[in-house]
């Protein structure tokens, strides 16, 4: 094995990242000084109560909100450098993104929802791939159905198949099965963990439920805007994600 993959750098660096944001009764610290390494590849559980900061590092490391102080590296690139434009390129090259409320625009067709990032970023063959994810999340019976259409499963496979169309080097999931019921949500996670592992995707997951986070190569703990470990991930070198069609 080469040394320099042994050494790879991790996807996520994170240095001293504070985030304060402004209220009616002043400026509030939302996250108070967080290091983060994950290395590629992994998976990572991010667990806590409720305003501990979770979703806020999640937009941190989206690019949709600016960190108030320290560093931000993503795959290479330093967030807190780029500007709007550059942030937008981004997010379309390297993160997915699923939320709990699945985010689909009601007037638009599945494959339709799914194209739409492709589209945005200039792809040629955007409604192929598109159905090729649909199908690969079991929909492609489901292709020219409109989310109103679609049972609450089915919504949050589209919304994967559209995180994952793009081979995304870093996966973004805000408690992806909160909206569920048990058995659906555990249905689209066994999905999203197998595309994760197909593709070499490096997810952070963020979920209330601490059985879902142990399927995680490794969890972290938040509270008040902090986090307990911040460590690299040991994970093999090799984990990285594959080259990209």
């Amino acid at each position: 094995m080469d040394v320099s993959e042994t050494f790879a750098p991790p996807l996520v660096h994170v240095r001293g990242l504070r985030l304060t944001l402004p209220s009616a009764s002043g400026p509030v610290n939302i996250l108070g000084g967080i290091d983060l390494d994950i290395a590629s590849g992994c998976s990572v559980g991010l667990v806590g109560p409720s305003g501990s900061g979770k979703t806020s590092l999640l937009m941190v490391l989206a690019g949709l909100e600016r960190a108030s102080a320290g560093t931000v590296h993503v795959d290479g690139h330093d967030l807190t450098a780029l500007n709007e434009d550059s942030l937008a390129r981004f997010r379309r090259a390297t993160v997915g993104i699923v939320f709990q409320a699945f985010h689909l625009i009601p007037t638009m067709t599945a494959l339709e929802n799914v194209s739409l990032p492709l589209e945005f970023a200039g792809v040629a063959n955007a409604e192929q791939r598109a159905e090729a994810s649909l199908r690969a999340v079991g929909l492609g019976h489901r292709l020219t159905h409109l989310p109103g259409m679609l049972s609450g499963g089915e919504q949050q496979r589209v919304a994967v198949a559209r995180a994952f169309v793009g081979e995304p080097r870093l996966l973004l999931a805000d408690e992806p099965t909160g909206n569920l019921d048990l058995a659906t949500g555990e249905a689209v996670m066994d999905l999203l963990f197998d595309m994760q592992a197909r593709l070499g995707t490096t997810l952070l997951l963020i979920t209330h439920d601490p059985a879902l986070a142990a399927r995680c190569s490794r969890t972290i703990h938040m509270k008040d805007g902090r986090m307990q470990d911040g460590r690299i991930d040991p994970a093999p070198a090799m984990a990285a994600s594959p080259a990209r069609a």
